[in-house]
């Protein structure tokens, strides 16, 4: 019994240290994509016009485990880019998600900027909640002539040598007005 106890303890305690390195254990493979750098992000978007974008996003492979070896098979091949949406006022409605192929390669340690972003496009000014803005003048759902939001963007990659790997998630905040 006593060694029934023992070994329960001992993985117990495995098991909570091995959640404390999160984001190296969630994601596949030996690297890291990092959305490292925003250039000009817009505080304001007007729904009568668009698409809007950001001037520059800047991303970085950088190696799991920086003392190990490195080689050319933890290269990352861009696939897609991810922006999804939340509401910070008291809506509920969001516009759905935009999901653009991308390309390119970042070597280990090495960085890529991708140039204008795009961050709202026709997909999402076209539809509620935006689209009521553009119409009505205001958010059918809340009645405001601002519609706040939460844009959060991910970047996906796969390595050469095969594991998928996906940014964290960079988000910053935009005011739609008419």
């Amino acid at each position: 019994m006593k060694r029934k106890v023992a070994v329960f303890i001992v993985l117990v305690l495995a098991l909570s240290f091995a959640g404390c390195r999160s984001r190296t254990d969630k994601s596949e493979g030996t690297v890291i994509m990092s959305i490292s750098n925003f250039n000009l992000l817009p505080i304001q978007v007007s729904a009568t016009t668009g698409p809007f974008d950001i001037p520059s996003v800047t991303i970085s492979s950088v190696a799991k485990d920086p003392t190990g070896t490195t080689s050319s098979l933890q290269t990352i091949e861009l696939r897609s880019q991810e922006v999804t949406y939340t509401r910070r006022d008291t809506g509920t409605r969001v516009p759905p998600p935009l999901v653009l192929a991308t390309f390119g390669n970042i070597p280990v340690g090495g960085q890529t900027t991708i140039i204008n972003f795009h961050f709202l496009t026709s997909d999402q000014l076209l539809n509620p909640p935006i689209l009521d803005l553009f119409r009505n003048g205001v958010d059918s759902e809340t009645g405001s002539a601002v519609i706040v939001l939460d844009v959060h963007i991910r970047v996906f990659g796969r390595t050469l040598a095969g594991d998928d790997i996906v940014s964290q998630t960079a988000s910053f905040t935009i005011e739609v007005t008419q």
